[in-house]
């Protein structure tokens, strides 16, 4: 989409948790940001990457519709899209936990999806698309997560067993990515805690 200028106003990220919903939308935000950009090679660099990375870009909202589904909620980040970037090409709103929105919430959000203002990005992430109103999914590009290989688990932590010198057997990272059952960041999170164990 970007190498070929065709990024569209709204994207759903559905699959179950862990699988990199949220941390795709931040690597497009970087992609659609980057002061090289949009490139599909941020540079991660640059102020907006960093920014983006750090959780601190003013052009990149993260909202967790989880805590904040009312109409209200939903009204305020519709009149803070009016106002254009601040720093980079596109604002990207990441509305995480979509389907928490109420009913009211997605109706307030239906118009500005319909005409949505230019160079506002909405990328919405949710572990139960069944839940998220058809009328929104119909205006988005739906892209489906999946659950990755007990293999690519052991081989990613393996990897990060050696950057962080743990010592650890190919036998345990086999136990704990068969525990994360295909969620790398669950996988991830269990290194974690058997690397403080010891």
């Amino acid at each position: 989409a970007i190498n070929l200028n065709k990024v569209a106003h709204a994207y759903l990220f559905c699959g179950p948790r862990g699988t990199g919903k949220t941390s795709t939308a931040r690597i497009f935000a970087k992609s659609l940001n980057c002061e090289q950009g949009p490139t599909v090679s941020p540079c991660q660099q640059c102020a907006s990457c960093t920014g983006i990375a750090q959780g601190n870009a003013l052009d990149v909202v993260e909202f967790d519709a989880a805590s904040n589904n009312g109409v209200s909620d939903a009204r305020e980040l519709i009149e803070n899209c009016q106002y254009t970037s601040m720093t980079g090409r596109f604002k990207v709103y990441i509305i995480d936990e979509v389907h928490m929105l109420t009913s009211q919430a997605f109706n307030a959000l239906l118009k500005t999806l319909e005409e949505p203002p230019p160079n506002v990005i909405f990328i919405f992430a949710t572990t139960e698309a069944h839940k998220v109103l058809p009328t929104i999914i119909s205006r988005c590009q739906r892209f489906d997560f999946n659950r990755i290989t007990t293999d690519n688990i052991v081989s990613r932590l393996r990897f990060i067993a050696s950057q962080e010198e743990i010592a650890i057997d190919d036998h345990a990272l086999l136990m704990i990515a068969r525990h994360a059952r295909g969620g790398l960041r669950d996988a991830v999170g269990l290194l974690d805690q058997v690397a403080v164990l010891g």
